[in-house]
């Protein structure tokens, strides 16, 4: 089973700075039409089905545009309007709805989190909120395969309420002690969710209408529900046996979580880009709290320069707060280039192994902003030719049909399907092998190796991740989009 999951998509490669530039006040026919041709050509190569990007300058669009189909079945068109779900892009508003709490008094960041979870284990007593707002609690994902598939913990056939999601959670180990490492969790924002309904008495979704999207005029942000009639709804697709499927189904309850369970468009989100230039909802001082890495115990911002439902990040010198994320058929990213006062947000209505709105995003951006244009990717030297080698070998026979899962560590989790060659072909260049693995970026630590390469022919090109363990196994093999199609 390929259980889709709210995640946080990250890109494969890092960019070296250049000189900053000012945005433009608008868009250039120029700018719009290099945009189109981009973005149909990326949908093309990745069978997404349906996208919208928003565009904005400093917090006013200046682009807000479908492209392609809602619904297949349908033929029915992507719109401006068009609703897509968040993914854990729906951490932000979380986040920013806790630090509201925060401003008003009626919760501390250095609160252990048994004070709201007054049945929690004794285990619990040292996580604080921020613990959970910044991913490092310790605590470990509920939403695993094992976890959620049917018979499981928290199956996601079945509906649960929110005392019986807290009391499951409670039952799961603690990866680290809280604040001495950082591990990106679904968990510590369905907790955060619960946490917002017993200290308001709204449930999360009331307090996120009446308290955030009612107040920005965000009209038609609200919480997922496949009983309701909602206008403008796409259908989320996931690509399966190199098929293209209807999104998984979630139960209700599973559904209405705080790690990301929200329906949203590229027109509201221009009013949530504005109200983030100014104090309309947080002060200047929290909003730079939830835009700054979270610092570990050992006195170090964490790895990942993750905030609170922020990534503070960077493109070729430029500061770039993000998050992206994917759930149900769906994916979406927003990147804030905040010294550029621009913003950047594609949606999609593909799962997250098949479609690659982050690097959508950064194109967009350096289409609009040369300055902002990641740069293309050089060829280094392999010095190790012998695992581009293996990686061509093991596709071979993954296309042939043939079972490799002898090929990946115990660790790595993957088990043979017979349409997994279907599926991998979906995802590479149709001539993929009519032109050598070129080598892009390579890292490697106590003998485990991590090698990014550029595969297919020139004009039709793929990244693909191999990850090896110390003994050789993988541990990884992934095929992405390539940024420098564009």
């Amino acid at each position: 089973m390929r259980l889709p999951r709210k995640m946080l998509l990250v890109s494969l490669l890092v960019c070296t700075p250049v000189l900053a530039q000012a945005a433009p006040a608008e868009l250039s026919p120029t700018q719009a039409t290099s945009i189109d041709r981009y973005v149909n050509a990326e949908m093309a190569r990745e069978r997404i089905p349906g996208a919208e990007v928003g565009v904005y300058i400093d917090g006013h669009a200046v682009l807000v545009k479908g492209y392609g189909l809602a619904n297949v079945e349908w033929h029915a068109p992507v719109t401006s309007t068009t609703l897509m779900q968040s993914g854990s892009v729906g951490k932000q508003f979380a986040a920013t709805a806790v630090m509201m709490l925060v401003e008003q008094g009626k919760v501390n960041l250095d609160d252990s989190i048994t004070q709201y979870f007054t049945d929690a284990p004794a285990s619990w007593q040292p996580i604080k909120l921020k613990n959970l707002l910044s991913h490092t609690s310790g605590l470990s994902e509920y939403e695993t395969e094992e976890r959620m598939k049917p018979g499981g913990l928290f199956d996601m056939r079945k509906d649960f309420t929110e005392d019986e999601l807290v009391k499951k959670i409670e039952t799961l180990p603690i990866e680290f002690k809280p604040g001495d490492d950082w591990a990106y969790r679904n968990t510590n924002y369905a907790l955060l969710g619960v946490l917002i309904h017993k200290v308001t008495g709204q449930n999360y979704r009331d307090y996120m209408h009446d308290h955030i999207f009612a107040p920005l005029g965000m009209v038609s942000t609200r919480g997922i529900s496949d009983r309701d009639v909602i206008p403008g709804r796409a259908a989320g697709y996931e690509i399966a046996d190199g098929q293209l499927n209807n999104q998984t189904w979630i139960s209700p309850s599973l559904n209405s979580t705080a790690d990301g369970t929200l329906y949203f468009n590229v027109v509201d989100l221009e009013k949530w880009d504005r109200a983030l230039y100014g104090t309309t909802l947080l002060s200047q001082k929290s909003l730079d709290t939830m835009w700054t890495p979270f610092v570990l115990n050992d006195g170090k911002p964490n790895a990942s320069h993750y905030g609170f439902g922020w990534v503070d990040d960077s493109m070729n010198g430029h500061r770039m707060i993000q998050h992206s994320g994917s759930w149900q058929g769906f994916t979406c990213t927003i990147n804030r280039y905040v010294d550029d006062k621009l913003t950047v947000v594609v949606l999609t209505n593909l799962d997250a192994g098949h479609s690659s709105p982050v690097a959508m995003a950064q194109v967009i951006a350096g289409l609009i902003e040369p300055a902002l244009m990641p740069k293309p990717i050089p060829l280094i030297k392999d010095t190790r030719p012998a695992i581009a080698k293996h990686a061509r070998d093991v596709l071979h026979g993954m296309l042939a049909g043939k079972n490799i899962a002898s090929e990946f560590s115990a660790d790595a989790g993957y088990t043979f399907t017979p349409t997994d060659a279907t599926d991998m072909r979906s995802q590479l260049p149709a001539k993929w092998d009519t032109a050598p693995l070129q080598l892009i970026k390579r890292a490697e630590h106590d003998g485990a190796v991590r090698s990014v390469y550029r595969v297919g022919p020139e004009g039709d090109t793929r990244i693909m991740l191999v990850e090896l363990d110390a003994k050789g196994k993988l541990v990884n093999l992934a095929v992405r989009a390539d940024p420098d199609n564009r």
